[in-house]
């Protein structure tokens, strides 16, 4: 989850980063090697390694979908918050036509996940093998590949090997080997690059590994089966756009939180924050009622809309729908309400009040984070996920949790079902101006990600701040939503604030009722990347005390 930063929109809509004070981050970990310009391209990554090698794949040519794959891979290597067997939104941004396009990246849960089973086990559990949805990131990074890239699978997972056979782990050990199993597959299409890459996928999801991991889920009381993995397909989809002062934001459909931020950004546009300033009071009380409105449409109204098809889509997302809810916010008043609106009934508080099933916080899953920008004007924002649950040793892979944002009320748009996309929390982003890409947007932090993205793009749109002084700058949000992990109720009047922000932010959150808590810096780890079309510099920066890396030339 991670990414951001800011512009100031004149009356014609051009922009123009400023500069501002307090640009260095709080803690610099001796390193500065978080942020990075050039004129090329450019990675902002989750890792000194994903950084290193996506660089060098831009350097020597490959394009930014070869150097994203490249990162991806190594982060689900290197970052010990995700796993190659959990998931990863991919967004794609072609630098020749201006087209974006969302693959999804999100495995859906397996036949055996039903409703009923759970709610015979006593709910969806905390933690285990049993919350394995079917590992998505694989055929996202090779659909991107395959679609977007140049490169083979066997250039793409080189510098991966790399890393793998300088450890000894052998975890580490057996995945080597799988991969090149998998290129071994891809070799009997040498002339086709395209269909040797289908190949190596082919072999993993409907070959002898997912036969092999048939065998270890019934072994281990998993629930992935062979069918499962051979019947799962990334999907390609159309990215949902709404405008903020002339730009053009763009997120992953209602299966992910995405439009979530997109709702955000529908409600703020109705205030003048530039006359409110940066990180003051006002702003900072209008951004987190704004949050709170939008969390709760998410609560009740967000689901796959393969499954979910009563989720009102556009009228969620329509300047007369945030109209209506904007009215709600009170300048003086923190809420304590968690109530949805009904767009279907043009309705800014839904009639009847939602009663949340009481849940408990299980294991929160973690992320990290992939933006690339190449030569040509292509860009990719990912967000790869998947908290570890298990190992299967015998080929290296570490299979996610993501079946725990799933619920078991059967009235909701997020509750299990075989096939189903959990409604997951991670979502990358872009924002465009006349069809150029100017922000790419990624983070981690679970039900934080979209609350910190908003954050950065305000900053960025309507502050005009650079990627380097913003990525380390004091944060809030709010509690006040149903926890994804655990569907623990909302806890109402919550405003979470880093103490770094200052004692008149505090102070006036506390006189407008609002349930106050100080929270250590950071709870989310963003990475952004800037395209200045006027001057053609490229600007990336990650949070440097999370770990996040950025290169660029």
């Amino acid at each position: 989850m991670r990414c951001f930063f800011i512009l100031a929109a004149c009356a014609v809509g051009t922009l123009t980063l400023s500069s501002a004070a307090g640009s260095e981050p709080q803690k610099n970990q001796n390193r500065d090697d978080w942020h990075a310009e050039g004129k090329t391209g450019a990675v902002c990554v989750g890792g000194k390694d994903a950084r290193d090698a996506s660089l060098a794949m831009l350097k020597s040519g490959g394009n930014a979908a070869d150097a994203a794959a490249v990162a991806t891979l190594i982060i689900n290597i290197t970052d010990g918050s995700v796993c190659f067997g959990g998931e990863a939104p991919i967004m794609f941004y072609d630098g020749k036509t201006g087209a974006v396009e969302v693959l999804c990246g999100q495995g859906a849960a397996p036949r055996l996940a039903t409703r009923e089973y759970f709610a015979s086990i006593g709910g969806i559990p905390g933690k285990g093998i049993k919350l394995a949805a079917v590992p998505g990131t694989l055929d996202a990074v090779l659909t991107l590949v395959e679609r977007r890239g140049t490169k083979t699978f066997a250039e793409i997972v080189a510098p991966v090997l790399k890393i793998l056979d300088g450890n000894k782990k052998g975890y580490h050990t057996n995945l080597a080997k799988t991969f090149r199993r998998m290129i071994e597959a891809e070799k009997a299409s040498p002339n086709d690059r395209k269909r040797g890459i289908r190949l190596a996928a082919d072999y993993f999801y409907r070959g002898p590994i997912a036969r092999e991991i048939d065998a270890w889920m019934k072994k281990n009381n998993g629930l992935i089966r062979y069918t499962d993995m051979a019947t799962h397909v990334t999907r390609i989809e159309e990215p949902l756009s709404v405008d903020y002062r002339g730009f053009t934001v763009l997120k992953c459909d209602f299966w992910s939180q995405g439009p979530c931020f997109l709702q955000m950004a529908r409600i703020l546009e109705g205030f003048d924050l530039k006359s409110m300033g940066y990180n003051e009071p006002d702003t900072v009380h209008v951004m987190i009622e704004t949050m709170k409105l939008c969390f709760a449409d998410r609560d009740y109204w967000y689901g796959d809309p393969l499954f979910a098809t009563n989720v009102p889509a556009k009228q969620l997302l329509t300047p007369e729908y945030a109209a209506l809810r904007r009215s709600l916010i009170d300048m003086k008043k923190s809420s304590k309400e968690h109530i949805p609106g009904d767009p279907t009934k043009n309705l800014a508080r839904m009639e009847k009040p939602v009663v949340f099933p009481k849940g408990k916080v299980g294991e929160i899953l973690d992320t990290s984070a992939v933006l690339t920008v190449d030569q040509w004007g292509n860009a990719v924002a990912v967000t790869p996920s998947g908290k570890p649950s298990q190992t299967m040793d015998e080929t290296g892979i570490v299979f996610g949790s993501r079946l725990h944002l799933f619920n078991i009320d059967k009235n909701s748009n997020n509750c299990i079902e075989p096939g189903k996309r959990p409604r997951t929390t991670i979502s990358p982003g872009m924002v465009l101006k006349n069809g150029k890409a100017v922000l790419l947007l990624s983070t981690e932090g679970g039900d934080y990600q979209e609350q910190a993205l908003i954050q950065y793009f305000v900053g960025v749109l309507d502050f005009g701040l650079h990627p380097k002084e913003f990525a380390s700058k004091p944060r809030f949000g709010t509690d006040q939503y149903v926890n994804s992990f655990g569907q623990v109720p909302p806890k109402l009047g919550s405003v979470l604030l880093d103490a770094a922000i200052g004692q008149k932010v505090i102070d006036s959150m506390k006189a407008r009722g609002g349930v106050v808590t100080t929270k250590a810096a950071p709870w989310s780890s963003s990475v952004m990347i800037y395209l200045d079309s006027n001057t053609g510099m490229i600007e990336a920066a990650g949070e440097v005390r999370r770990g996040r890396y950025a290169g660029a030339y």
